[in-house]
Order: C-alpha cells, then structure tokens, then sequence
C-alpha cells in the first residue's frame, strides 16, 4: 500500500486529492496537512511514501519545508512531488535541486496524478517527456559552472552514457532504443547509477548530470 501525505492550503485541492486517491487498491492518503510547518511534523509522525506538497503555503512554503525533508537523514525514503499552478514555476528548478522527485500541476488529469505517485515510489520518471525536457532546459540555462566531476569516477562507461541520456531527458524505453539494449538492462543501468552517486531519485540524477558537467546546455537532441 502506497500511503500519501496530502500538503495543500486549500481544503478543496486536498478533499479532491483524497477522494481520487483514497478510491484507488493500492493508495491511501495517511494524513494532510494545510500549512509546512504541519507538513513538516506529519511527515516526521507518518512517514509517509509520497508527499504532495504545494510549493506555496503559509507559515513554510512547500520548497524549505521540502528542502527540511530531503535534508533529513531519517527521511531519506519519503518522495516529494511538488504541486504548483503552473507548469514552469520559478520555485520548480529549485525544488528538484533541493531533492524534490519531480512536480505536477494541480490541474493535472486524474489518470496522470495516480501513475505519478505510483511512478515516484519506484523511483521512476513521473514527468512526460515533454514537461521533462523543458524543466531540463530551463534547468540548464539556470544552472552554475559545472562542479568537479570527482564524484563520476566510479561509473563505468556505460553508466556513464546512460547517465548522460538520462541527462537530456530521455526515458527508459528510448535509452534502450538508443543502446540497442532491453528497457530492463536499461532500468537496471540507471538505478546502479543512483545507487553510486547518492541520488534520492531520477529527477536528481538529472541535475548531477548538469552540475557535474557530464550534459551541457544545448545537448537536448
């Protein structure tokens, strides 16, 4: 049973939530919360799988609350997908980089919402394609001069390379197309990758692929 922390302001984005999730087999919302700092305690109460966070809301906003959970050790198995008004939010770049898995707007369709928190736990892609490139290229042109890429020397080759399609936004099923290799071995490359390098999920492999200088700006071919 997946279980879900609902952290909204508004009680109707949250009651709408609930009676999706609380209808599927596999899914149940634990506990909600309408503010961070009620967020932050009921994440630390419930340990919840998934948190749906609002990226604004009073007392905390969703990305330092979001920021105190990914920081937190005792956490590290709670997913955080940020909930925001609009797909390229100025807060969303800088939600995946505090250690978000990824974030969805609220308008989203129902069917999207339920394959999303089914997708994060598994520490898949839960962005379409499109969306995901355009959060890479805006991640991109945001992005600092990359750090010393110290922390890549335990990748093969090939994790490497897999990294880097990662990188550009590519899913699993594409990567095998571009390796000539089945969606497992593909899956399997990038989860070892992850495991390697530390990374929460795939969203934070992205952005080490940019600060690590393994993807540049412009690379989104």
């Amino acid at each position: 049973m997946i279980r879900v922390l609902l952290a909204d302001d508004q009680s109707l984005v949250r009651a709408g939530f609930k009676a999706l999730l609380d209808a599927q087999p596999d899914i149940e919302v634990a506990g909600e919360a309408a503010d961070g700092e009620e967020a932050l305690r009921k994440v630390r109460e419930l340990r919840p799988d998934v948190v749906l966070m609002d990226i604004r809301m009073p007392l905390l906003d969703g990305l330092a609350a979001t920021r105190r959970v990914t920081d937190d050790a005792e956490l590290k198995d709670v997913k955080v997908v940020m909930l925001t008004t609009f797909e390229l939010d100025e807060y969303v770049f800088e939600a995946i980089r505090s250690g978000a898995s990824g974030f969805l707007v609220k308008d989203t369709e129902p069917e999207e919402l339920l394959r999303a928190v089914r997708a994060v736990v598994e520490g898949d892609a839960l962005l379409s394609p499109g969306v995901t490139r355009r959060l890479i290229a805006e991640f991109a042109a945001r992005s600092k001069e990359p750090a010393a890429a110290a922390s890549l020397a335990e990748l093969t080759e090939r994790e490497r390379e897999v990294m880097a399609l990662v990188g550009i936004g590519l899913s699993n099923d594409e990567i095998a197309r571009r390796l000539v290799v089945s969606p497992l071995t593909a899956k399997t490359h990038v989860s070892r990758t992850m495991v390697k390098l530390g990374a929460r999920d795939r969203a934070q492999l992205v952005v080490l692929a940019y600060e690590s200088g393994l993807v540049r700006p412009g690379w989104l071919g």
